[in-house]
């Protein structure tokens, strides 16, 4: 990776978060409505948050490594940690470290604010202004009269199968850090992180802008009645607590008492469920060498778009526009990051050495992605 492709990278990066925080901020101003942060009540101030991941990052590399290298051998294990930091700790990694979750959690917070506010923004419960119907409509003609989700139950039943789908779609709300955290810090290339960094960012972004575009609310919240036959599950608990917040948004407490700190996390087009999970199992086909990885991401991402229709949370229209924002954000963040393509789609790699230098010894760890 050259230096003008560095500069690509870095531009790349943080413009689109930089957007995203503008957009944000502008949208907060416009309708008054406050910037949160949706994850700060239970893991504490971003101040505080943000060099705790970088010190927990560097932190799982450098240790299991010492421990395991030294053979628990004192005298072993300082140099151990002195060749990590020297051969994979450069300046180049610990700038894409930072920048990768910087500018990730600018993007998603800002994705957050600026979903919440869609209501305000787009007047989301005047029913003229949603699409539910239309989309709807769509799902009943590609079906014969009826309803992708209730199919669903009938044809793998309301109980097992219902469980099994809702810690698959589950998962997805811790997979979203630790894959980025994966990739900004073990890949073996640096151009990778930057291209899985930049590519995440450009995902939600443009799933952001889709909300805004075609706003609804999904099946699960505009034909309940389909879907209150499923096995209680955390899913089913989940889709309460949205709904509930959403109308504590709109509406208040029923006490009358604020709603301070209260987002909305109610929209339906596009999926990012399916986008972003079909994004990790490209950059898992494209970027790593296990076959398992490969095919556990796949499915992976082939049960995560069964669980989106099983529990109502999209239409069909919504795990397809996830999908093509999937293949849009991965080819703009491999041009980004100056990834070459040959006629077959297949990633044409640079030579294979960690940080995109022939100066730099190649480090043989298990973590290498």
């Amino acid at each position: 990776m050259s230096a003008a492709g560095y500069r690509r990278a870095y531009v790349t990066l943080v413009g689109v978060a930089a957007v995203m925080g503008v957009l944000a901020f502008v949208v907060s101003q416009r309708y008054d409505r406050p910037l949160l942060d949706p994850e700060g009540a239970f893991l504490g101030p971003s101040w505080l948050r943000l060099p705790l991941l970088l010190l927990i990052t560097a932190t799982l590399d450098v240790v299991p490594r010492m421990l395991w290298y030294s053979r628990l051998r004192p005298a072993v294990m300082l140099p151990v940690v002195r060749d990590r930091l020297r051969t994979h700790w450069t300046r180049r990694r610990v700038t894409l470290v930072v920048l990768g979750i910087v500018c990730f959690y600018v993007t998603y917070v800002s994705y957050r604010n600026l979903k919440s506010a869609l209501p305000f923004v787009r007047s989301f419960d005047n029913p003229d202004d949603m699409f539910d119907r239309e989309l709807n409509t769509v799902d009943k003609m590609l079906f014969f009269g009826g309803r992708p989700g209730p199919v669903l139950h009938d044809v793998l039943g309301t109980n097992v199968v219902a469980h099994v789908l809702s810690w698959i779609y589950l998962l997805f709300v811790p997979l979203v850090p630790l894959a980025v955290m994966a990739w900004i810090v073990w890949s073996r290339r640096i151009s990778y992180g930057y291209w899985f960094a930049t590519s995440q960012c450009l995902a939600w972004s443009i799933g952001t802008a889709s909300y805004y575009a075609l706003p609804t609310l999904g099946p699960a919240f505009h034909y309940a009645p389909g879907y209150t036959d499923l096995a209680h599950t955390p899913t089913t608990d989940l889709i309460r607590s949205l709904d509930r917040s959403r109308d504590l948004l709109l509406y208040g407490g029923y006490d009358g008492s604020g709603v301070e700190g209260i987002v909305n996390s109610v929209a339906g087009f596009a999926s990012l469920h399916c986008g972003i999970t079909l994004l990790w199992a490209l950059m898992v086909q494209f970027t790593l060498r296990s076959t398992a990885l490969k095919r556990i991401f796949w499915v992976n991402f082939g049960l995560t778009v069964v669980a989106t229709i099983y529990f109502g949370w999209h239409y069909l229209a919504d795990d397809v526009a996830g999908i093509m924002i999937a293949f849009v954000s991965f080819y703009l963040g491999g041009l980004a990051t100056g990834q070459r393509f040959d006629r077959r789609h297949k990633n044409r790699p640079e030579p294979d050495v960690e940080n995109d230098t022939d100066v730099v010894r190649q480090v043989d760890t298990p973590l290498a992605l």
